[in-house]
């Protein structure tokens, strides 16, 4: 008995102590936040604000601690919590409407994102340039930047792109889940090997307008296309590492070699089914039984939704875990460097988190961990912000270079 006392109480000191020292490592992270600002590039406040309260930025109050009340990641008590000093707001829009409704609704999502900004602006300040962010973070604000995300609501148009350029976009992922009409997408059936030579010329108009290429989503082929044709460094806004998780959404080896003389950044995701493998694996095992029971059971949707409930009960969905998140960013530096890893989380993009880390408050306890493993404080100054405002700087000065460049008149071939 009395050695069961000590040694609960050992063990009990040993949380204390963990406790602690997570504690001031988070207390460390704030600090370096101060100065140097914490870029996330992938938010999607803007689509849960249009899935819930009809685009209204006044339907809630953003500057509380929405958690409890809301399903939503991101509020601003939580942005102050976590230490963010920029944000990419993902002006997303799915890829099964039309062309002509994906660029009325992605116009749409930019107004969005604009009058989150313009209805806190204690809060918040609209950001195009890396100069720009680092003026809106020193005066106390949050950097805002606009990302598109999928490449149909160009509607093939270059014309289009620019209309897009011009309204703040700084970032267009070149796919979402489908292959569109000139590249192709990791969860969809390929069409082009990659880039079409459309695809090609996007990019380059991309290039001389200072619109950072975005590879999230893209398939390997595309990806590799990509930091072919393109002059400047490109982007992953929200991947991780297929070495880790063997996801087609995240990236492989054979890229993140290539980041170096890319010069590009992979930002890490935390959605659950791309950074835990066991989580990945379920969600192919309840994909393969509801496949299963809609065969058995054609047109009787009660009997394989009963099925399906029936074999999640017995199957527990696993947890993802801030051990699973570190893996990936670890796993990236290690193959691609430290100059060329962030954070992109995909808050109120997905619809589960890895355990504790439920909003935009997270990223103290994701920094403070990456601490613990013996990251610097130079490490943390990169990951937060650093490096992205370094690619962003590429990317301007490669516009640069090409002011004099007529725009394209690039046209898809039927």
């Amino acid at each position: 008995m009395i050695r069961r006392l000590v040694s609960v109480a050992v063990a009990s000191l040993a949380l204390g102590g963990a406790v602690q020292a997570q504690d001031a490592d988070e207390a460390r992270v704030m600090e370096i936040l101060k100065t140097t600002p914490l870029i996330d590039g992938h938010n999607d406040l803007p689509w849960a604000l249009r899935q819930q309260y009809g685009n209204d930025v006044y339907a809630v109050d953003l500057t509380t601690n929405l958690a409890a009340s809301t399903k939503l990641h991101t509020d601003i008590a939580r942005l102050r919590a976590g230490g963010v000093g920029g944000q990419f707001w993902s002006v997303y829009v799915p890829a099964s409407l039309t062309p002509l409704e994906a660029v009325e609704e992605t116009f749409e999502q930019i107004d969005t994102a604009k009058r989150i900004i313009a209805a806190h602006p204690d809060t918040f300040g609209l950001a195009t340039t890396a100069d720009e962010v680092d003026a809106v973070f020193k005066s106390g604000r949050i950097a805002s930047l606009i990302g598109m995300e999928g490449g149909y609501s160009i509607d093939d148009s270059l014309a289009l792109l620019r209309e897009f350029y011009r309204a703040g976009a700084r970032y267009m992922t070149l796919t979402h889940s489908k292959t569109t009409t000139w590249a192709d997408s990791a969860t969809d059936a390929p069409k082009w090997g990659g880039l079409s030579p459309f695809g090609e010329a996007v990019v380059k108009e991309m290039n001389r307008l200072g619109m950072m290429v975005d590879l999230s989503h893209v398939s390997e082929e595309t990806m590799l296309d990509a930091m072919r044709v393109s002059d400047a460094p490109v982007i992953f806004s929200h991947s991780s590492a297929r070495a880790v998780t063997d996801h087609p959404r995240n990236v492989p080896d054979r890229v993140l070699r290539m980041m170096p003389q890319d010069g590009g950044i992979v930002m890490i995701n935390l959605a659950p089914g791309f950074v835990s493998e066991a989580v990945r694996a379920w969600n192919g095992a309840k994909a393969g039984e509801e496949a299963r029971l809609k065969t058995l059971n054609p047109g009787d949707p009660g009997v394989v939704e009963a099925g399906l409930t029936a074999w999640t009960t017995a199957n527990p969905t696993p947890l993802a875990t801030l051990a699973d998140v570190v893996a990936h960013i670890q796993h990236v530096r290690d193959a691609a460097g430290i100059d060329h890893v962030g954070l992109g989380a995909d808050f109120d993009g997905i619809g589960s988190l890895p355990e504790g880390m439920g909003g935009v408050d997270a990223y103290p306890r994701i920094l403070a961990a990456l601490m613990a493993a013996g990251w610097t404080e130079a490490d943390i100054r990169k990951i937060a912000g650093e490096n992205l405002l370094r690619v962003m700087r590429s990317v301007e000065a490669v516009a640069a270079s090409k002011a004099g460049e007529r725009p394209s008149m690039a046209r898809l071939e039927s």
